[in-house]
């Protein structure tokens, strides 16, 4: 085919003919004009009507199969190669479904009916993964060490709590000791003190 000539090709030497819309217009009410005229005189037969009737039935019936065919062409031109063959769908869409009204009920009743204890354990308590597990694991493990250590029961608590007494005991072996360092000074004060008077009573 040739490129640049569109869909119809126009062989040298034809030209198409189109009829007129106006010309038809006024056949088709000549036609109706000389029907009524022949039927106010009585002239047309029964026959010519049933022609008439099968002539306007034929037009119809060519009207639509020009119809059908037209688009069927404009369904065979958008479907072109392997897309008429595929059925492009969109697996997103949810096609909602008329239900009776005997299948909601029982689905009513199935969801607010009390469920079996061993599925409501199943669902209250989902399957969790290795890691998961060991995670909750580990913290169990840490507060219950936490308490144990508050107690006073770990060995790390009671030589945190060694550690403790030692600390106090040397804190309080420290205190004496201040204190008794402060008594000894007192008394080297008030000897010294006793001595400067005697000396100062014995002078004249």
């Amino acid at each position: 085919m040739p490129k640049g000539r569109g869909k119809f090709i126009n062989h040298k030497g034809k030209h198409r003919s189109f009829t007129n819309p106006d010309e038809l217009e006024e056949q088709r009410k000549r036609e109706e004009k000389e029907r009524q005229w022949r039927a106010e005189r009585g002239e047309v037969s029964s026959s010519e009507e049933e022609d008439e009737d099968e002539k306007k039935e034929k037009g119809s019936d060519e009207s639509s199969s020009e119809e059908e065919t037209s688009s069927e062409e404009e369904e065979e031109g958008k479907a072109k190669g392997v897309e008429g063959l595929i059925q492009v769908e969109n697996p997103n869409r949810v096609q909602q479904k008329a239900k009776k009204l005997s299948t909601l009920n029982t689905e009513l009743a199935a969801a607010t009916a009390p469920t079996a204890p061993s599925s409501s354990s199943s669902s209250s308590k989902p399957e969790l993964s290795r890691r998961e597990r060991e995670e909750l694991e580990k913290q169990r493990a840490a507060a219950n060490y936490q308490r144990l250590h508050a107690k006073g029961k770990t060995e790390e608590a009671r030589a945190d709590l060694a550690r403790l007494a030692i600390i106090k005991a040397q804190r309080e072996e420290a205190a004496k000791k201040r204190a008794d360092d402060a008594k000894m000074k007192e008394v080297e004060k008030q000897k010294k003190s006793q001595q400067t008077q005697k000396a100062l009573g014995k002078k004249p």
